[in-house]
């Protein structure tokens, strides 16, 4: 990687899935990311890897962990890497079974000492291991050692076709490091688990309902602490929640819609982010192939609707901000491309870049197939 570069990593399926339109990627793909014009070039690739839906970059081991999203396993794998700079390669560690199906997030907690992972889960809900949630122990070498915690929801949602069964679809830990939350998109809940940083250990905590059939499927906190967002899949919205950390408790704030109002419309939602300084939300759009922009009162977590942007593709399944705040990346999957956006410091509207995308990042559209995810 370049002075003053990020490096970028890119997840590409490579499984066939009835979900999905195809798999012609060949694994996890490394880039380099230029904060300064946010231009990328390509490092390496990395195959022996299946469907990596899902990527996390430590924040300071200098490891990569990235889960198996595989149509028909009882349990997918979580895969940890080493990320070797002088050579802008991944080195494998070693892998852990996610103890559930269709493993579809990750994340740190606050200490950085647990990786924890949520299980969409697909399939007969009486089938083992069927746990929606397992937390991991990181280890020095930053491999992962057996899953010392996990937990299975229970229940489902009106939605007779995407909410027969509990279908957890992210988890992060709260700022104070006491609760882990999961959105479950079967269920319409936010579920906190108290979470012990010692152990790794989850217990049942308060579960906060959202608007049946809304299926919850990302949400961030605010930096504060005081707020957190949801994303909702199935009914296109997004919600603004006030955060009780004493119990891990969160009150409605406002529900925004997420799609303009065209009748008609087929869209899902899918990802969420928020930008560093907590001005900004950004939410995708599959089917009307936008990021929704909105601006985050910083006082009453209400939000105040900014524009749509078009992604520059088809399915927009996963998008970031990077660590600066100043650029987007979207993950186009059915299009095999990722739209690098500017991100207006006082507007939040995104700019995109001058000329095509496709010549700009040449080398960069020839190693993504059916991207998934992207990480800096």
């Amino acid at each position: 990687v370049m002075a003053g570069n990020k490096p970028l990593f890119v997840g590409s399926l490579n499984r066939e899935a009835p979900y999905f339109q195809g798999a012609r990627g060949k694994g996890i793909s490394v880039f380099s990311f230029d904060p300064t014009s946010g231009a990328s070039s390509f490092l390496s690739e990395t195959a022996g890897i299946d469907n990596p839906s899902f990527i996390a970059v430590h924040p300071s081991n200098g490891c990569v962990y990235a889960v198996s999203e595989v149509f028909g396993w009882n349990e997918g794998v979580v895969s940890a890497y080493r990320f070797d700079a002088g050579k802008g390669r991944l080195v494998y560690l070693n892998k852990q079974p996610t103890l559930g199906s269709i493993t579809a997030h990750a994340s740190f907690d606050r200490t950085g000492r647990y990786l924890l992972v949520a299980n969409y889960a697909i399939g007969e809900p009486d089938e083992l291991p069927g746990k929606s949630v397992a937390v991991f122990p990181i280890r020095a070498d930053g491999g992962l050692g057996p899953a010392v915690s996990s937990v299975a929801h229970a229940g489902s949602g009106p939605n007779a076709s995407r909410q027969e069964r509990p279908h957890a679809h992210c988890i992060f830990a709260t700022p104070d490091n006491r609760f882990a939350i999961v959105a479950d998109l079967g269920i319409d809940k936010v579920v906190a688990h108290r979470f012990d940083a010692a152990s790794g250990e989850l217990s049942p905590g308060r579960e906060t309902s959202l608007a049946p059939g809304a299926g919850p499927r990302h949400f961030v906190f605010h930096p504060s602490g005081r707020f957190a967002f949801v994303i909702n899949e199935l009914d296109s919205t997004i919600a603004a929640l006030a955060f009780d950390p004493a119990t891990g408790g969160f009150t409605l704030l406002d529900t925004v819609s997420a799609l303009p109002g065209i009748s008609g419309l087929e869209s899902h939602c899918s990802s969420l982010q928020i930008t560093p300084d907590g001005r900004f939300l950004t939410g995708a759009n599959r089917g009307h192939d936008s990021i929704v922009t909105y601006a985050v009162d910083q006082a009453t977590g209400k939000l105040r609707f900014v524009g749509f942007t078009p992604t520059g593709g088809k399915t927009p399944r996963d998008h970031t901000v990077d660590p600066s705040g100043r650029w987007l990346l979207v993950c186009n999957q059915n299009s095999d491309r990722i739209t690098v956006f500017r991100i207006d410091p006082e507007s939040g509207a995104l700019i995109g870049l001058s000329g095509s995308i496709e010549a700009q990042y040449e080398d960069l559209a020839a190693h993504l197939g059916q991207s998934r995810l992207v990480q800096l």
